[in-house]
């Protein structure tokens, strides 16, 4: 029984922002894993999990270069297109084309035009020449960018084979399963992604068993991906189950073993779990040392000194990542951008420990690196540790200066879907920057963009894009358009509701947002009832002497006294209260528009 695995696109791929480097193809490459950003450079904010390996996504450029000249492009007679033997000639001349480095769109013509001869030569059978060819189209479509026109001929793909006439058809149907979320994943299309990689694992595990180390590795695939989706609990079981495979057919000390020890550390520590982590990255730098992978071992250094930086470690934290400076500056030069992105930790660290001349050296020192990057560096990988380094500069109150680093990690990066899911956490990283100078009407301008993009996308129901609304909506307020901020505190109520539940921070604050909005137009009632609900919710989880509760109750006595009411004790369900709420039309409005008397939670 051959083994499941997905069918090659071509290559020269870059890298996607939550998430992915270059050089690929449209399937990827299945043995690495995420890097999920430190900071807000992505779509999904995050905890700042730490490795440094990353997972590969196809690319909508190929290599420049000259080009051979090949013939002018055949004519063919439709009706020849009956003959059996015209589809396996033109499929190879669309593989021989492709290999020539010669027009990519000659070779989606000679692709085209075959799997029309294979459909109709083939009838109502299933052809796995059919399947194949439409692979090789969509790939070709990949390699030009057009992700969007590569998702109907995948589609398409997966329904020619018949898993009941043998395993040849099950990984055709895998081949397809696999090739279509790579292509959901480079259009940011995550959820779609997610379920045609699940799709892909059930047959090729029904096919192959559940213990086949074949399976092991599309289950390490999936993991990653629902690591950038920040579904932590469903990598973190596919994880486990792909250590375990490994742990049965592999040898001891295997870097297989080493890398998935790498994916489960990235998992555990944006859980929060730090000590399990490190346990996994120590048992993991040990295999790379026994194998004599150098690179490798200064890299996990890299993530074991993030670890000791979440647990305030402060000392093993410098050591683990001068270690590893001293690798990469050896092996790599000292002007590499894996030496960029020690300095930005070190950053980092130092300012984090008050020492900010030092934190603010490491941080020049890293863009010097960043002004002349050395060849093979890519725009992705300049554009974050930018984006990094601006977050430093946010911290130390100096909000002009990380603006102009996030405008030019903006210009490094070509508007193209490789490069979206970056440029989108840039924008609303520079959206924040420009609220905070007070650039209010460019600020609202950079949201609406992020918002243009996810909303098509699978990022519209996440946590980020219910940040994103309600960022948005501050910066409306602060043009006095209060009827758009109130739709989009809703909004972003309704998303963080689902993905955080009523009692997180984050959902507090946003209703503290509408609250105030509320009252601003008038709705007087409804901005008490919401603030009831969050002082109620403060009491229980904070303590009644919290100043986040004094705060609240200030607020709400204002609003009383205004209304000319008591507090009233007993708090409505939030089921009940927001429920009410969400139809703004039904509601009575007292007075007119006026700003409210209480602040807005950002």
């Amino acid at each position: 029984m051959p083994g499941l695995v997905s069918v090659k696109t071509p290559p020269a791929s870059t890298p996607v922002r939550i998430f992915p480097p270059e050089n690929s193809q449209c399937e990827g490459s299945r043995n690495e894993s995420p890097r999920v950003q430190r900071r807000m450079a992505s779509p999904s904010p995050s905890p700042s999990p730490s490795t440094s390996i990353s997972r590969v996504r196809p690319s909508p450029d190929r290599g420049s270069g000259k080009k051979k000249s090949t013939p002018e492009k055949t004519v063919i007679d439709e009706s020849s297109l009956d003959n059996p033997d015209l589809g396996p000639f033109l499929l190879k001349m669309a593989r021989d084309t492709i290999a020539s480095g010669d027009s990519p769109s000659k070779a989606l013509d000679f692709a085209i035009r075959a799997a029309r001869s294979f459909e109709r030569c083939a009838g109502s059978e299933p052809s796995l020449d059919l399947a194949m060819c439409l692979h090789v189209v969509a790939a070709i479509h990949c390699s030009l960018g057009r992700f969007e026109e590569a998702v109907p001929f995948l589609e398409r793909a997966i329904r020619v084979p018949d898993l009941e006439k043998g395993p040849d058809h099950s990984l055709a149907m895998f081949s397809g399963y696999m090739q279509l979320g790579d292509t959901h994943s480079m259009l940011g299309q995550l959820d779609k992604s997610i379920s045609a990689y699940e799709s892909g694992l059930k047959i090729q595990t029904e096919a192959l068993g559940e213990s086949d180390p074949r399976v092991a590795e599309t289950c390490r695939y999936l993991a990653e991906v629902h690591v950038q989706a920040l579904q932590f609990d469903e990598a973190e079981n596919l994880c486990t189950k792909t250590l375990e495979i490994h742990g049965e057919h592999s040898e001891p000390a295997s870097l297989e073993e080493a890398a998935d020890r790498r994916l489960m550390a990235l998992i555990c520590e944006a859980k929060g779990d730090y000590e399990a982590a490190l346990e996994h990255l120590v048992l993991a730098s040990m295999v790379m040392i026994a194998n004599g992978q150098d690179n490798e071992v200064a890299a996990i250094d890299v993530s074991i000194g993030d670890i000791y930086l979440s647990l305030c470690r402060f000392d093993e934290a410098v050591f683990s990542y001068q270690k590893a400076l001293t690798v990469f500056k050896s092996t790599k030069g000292d002007n590499h951008p894996s030496a960029a992105s020690v300095f930005i930790r070190l950053a980092d660290l130092y300012y984090k420990t008050g020492k900010l001349r030092e934190s603010k050296s490491y941080c020049e020192n890293a863009l010097r690196i960043y002004a002349k990057p050395l060849p093979g560096s890519t725009p992705e990988e300049i554009a974050n540790g930018l984006t990094e380094i601006s977050a430093i500069y946010e911290a130390v109150n100096e909000p002009g200066e990380a603006l102009k680093l996030l405008q030019k990690a903006m210009k490094s990066l070509e508007d193209i879907p490789a490069h979206r899911s970056t440029i989108t956490g840039i924008e609303a990283q520079m959206g924040v920057m420009l609220y905070m100078v007070g650039r209010y009407g460019e600020a609202r301008a950079s949201f609406e963009s992020v918002v243009a993009k996810l909303r098509p996308s699978g990022e519209r129901k996440t946590a980020f894009f219910g940040i994103v609304l309600n960022q948005m909506g501050l910066a409306c307020l602060q043009l006095y358009k209060i009827d758009e901020a109130a739709e989009l505190f809703e909004e972003a109520r309704g998303i963080l509701e689902q993905e955080y539940g009523p009692y997180h921070l984050d959902t507090l604050g946003v209703y503290s947002n509408l609250a105030a909005t509320y009252d601003a137009m008038g709705r007087v009632e409804d901005a008490i009832e919401i603030l009831e609900y969050i002082l109620k919710v403060r009491e229980e989880k904070l303590g009644t002497a919290n100043p986040e509760v004094d705060d609240e109750k200030r607020r709400l006595a204002e609003l009383l006294k205004q209304a000319g009411r008591v507090r009233n004790r007993k708090g409505k369900s939030l089921e009940n209260l927001l429920g009410s709420n969400s139809n703004p039309q039904g509601m009575k409005k007292e007075g007119t528009k006026r700003w409210s008397g209480f602040g807005f939670k950002t």
